[in-house]
């Protein structure tokens, strides 16, 4: 018998720590980590042949991607006059519960009139942000409203390009976004009441999502403002420090979020901005280097792997090039050109990317070369939302439909 459970042991082990038999949520922008990577593995060839469809909705307008948290998959879309946030039941897609509010809000520019910011799910409750500026937390059980803020009126938040677009970060009781208002560029509020905490800078609010710097009891809140690097100390609300980084173009945005390791801060943004990496200590930034010929995302945060960034370099609308970049120099180690713009996340030594066109394309995430898995068609072109990977499952979406694909 043990000649049998011994070699079976070692398989489950190997299996367990590739990651293959793990499965965690992906409860807010960028996953489990705010950083795009996950356990969850992806099966290569189900991608290769097709990932068959758990199920599939139409939904309305709007940028913002999938969440996953507690068996819930949660979106936050616009349905005629409404902001809807809706939610499924993850294996089946069996409807849980529907929260709708009005909202009134019109791109100046015709691109879109939903929401851009994912939601985040902590503590049993759902937190979104509006393209209005409308913050709100709902129960995760039923969707029933707890509270609602409008930073707009409020705070007078400018509206911008596009409207308000910073995915919502939980730490402890506070619910942190970049609003954008004159002595209210980046604000925290109570996640058990809407109360405000504090409220720091006039940055306007460019598009990025902030994160925190480490799990330390010390660790900062981080937030790429049209104007820079703001870091935040959370639960005091003292500004420990700012880095002014931003295009000298008006129409310009900062769209990827902050990636961190260790001391070490990486901002990437288009527009003739570039890549930047910084070293903190204290309250004292040093950059390392700066460029933009390494590593310019135009709207998709970047992925760090093994001291490599893997990322789309070009805006959009030139169709970027997928690059692997090291991070401690910025040399561009390969690049993929008219690779096309998209999002992407990592699991273990896998790249998963989600272009535009609607096609899933699966990469080794290894310096030596670029190394494509699998492609396939998964949705219509478009498609701009940021996926979100939990429990053998990919969720994404594109303007017309959300599907659930089963990628274990």
């Amino acid at each position: 018998m043990r000649r049998f459970l011994l070699p079976l042991l070692t398989l489950l082990s190997a299996l367990f720590l590739t990651g293959w038999l793990s499965a965690e949520d992906w409860p807010q922008f960028l996953g489990p980590r705010r950083n795009g990577s996950t356990t969850n593995g992806v099966h290569v060839q189900s991608i290769v042949s097709g990932p068959p469809k758990a199920w599939t909705r139409k939904v309305g307008h709007g940028f913002s991607g999938p969440v996953v948290a507690d068996g819930h998959l949660i979106l936050h879309h616009r349905d005629g006059d409404d902001e809807v946030v809706e939610a499924w039941d993850l294996p089946t897609g069996k409807p849980l519960w529907r929260h709708a509010y009005p909202t009134g809000y019109q791109d100046d520019f015709g691109f879109d009139d939903g929401p851009r910011a994912s939601p985040a799910v902590s503590n049993g409750n759902v937190f979104t942000f509006g393209a209005e500026g409308r913050l709100t937390s709902v129960r995760l059980s039923d969707g029933k409203e707890n509270w609602h803020v409008d930073t707009l009126s409020r705070f007078k938040s400018v509206k911008g390009f596009f409207g308000l677009a910073s995915s919502p970060l939980v730490v402890a009781d506070l619910v942190m976004v970049n609003m954008g208002g004159p002595g209210a560029g980046v604000g925290a509020f109570k996640a058990s009441t809407g109360e405000v905490a504090w409220k720091l800078t006039d940055d306007e609010a460019g598009y990025a999502s902030p994160v925190m710097s480490d799990s330390s009891p010390d660790a900062l809140a981080l937030f790429f403002t049209r104007a820079g690097l703001v870091a935040v100390q959370p639960a005091t609300g003292s500004l420990v420090l700012t880095h002014p980084w931003r295009s000298r173009q008006h129409a310009s945005v900062n769209a990827a979020s902050p990636l961190v390791s260790g001391t070490q801060i990486f901002l990437t943004a288009s527009y003739g901005t570039g890549a930047l990496l910084i070293n903190r200590a204290g309250n004292q930034v040093s950059d390392l280097w700066s460029g933009d010929s390494a590593l310019s995302a135009h709207y998709a945060t970047p992925v760090l792997v093994d001291g490599y960034l893997y990322g789309f370099h070009g805006r959009t609308e030139s169709k970027p090039a997928f690059r692997c970049v090291e991070w401690a120099t910025g040399k561009v180690v390969w690049s993929v050109d008219g690779f096309g713009a998209g999002t992407v996340a990592s699991t273990g030594k896998m790249l998963v990317t989600l272009l535009e066109s609607g096609e899933l394309v699966v990469l080794e995430a290894s310096p030596k070369a670029p190394h494509e898995l699998a492609r396939t068609q998964v949705l219509g072109t478009g498609t701009r939302s940021p996926f979100a990977l939990a429990d053998g499952y990919l969720a994404a979406r594109d303007p017309r439909q959300l599907v659930v694909l089963k990628v274990r």
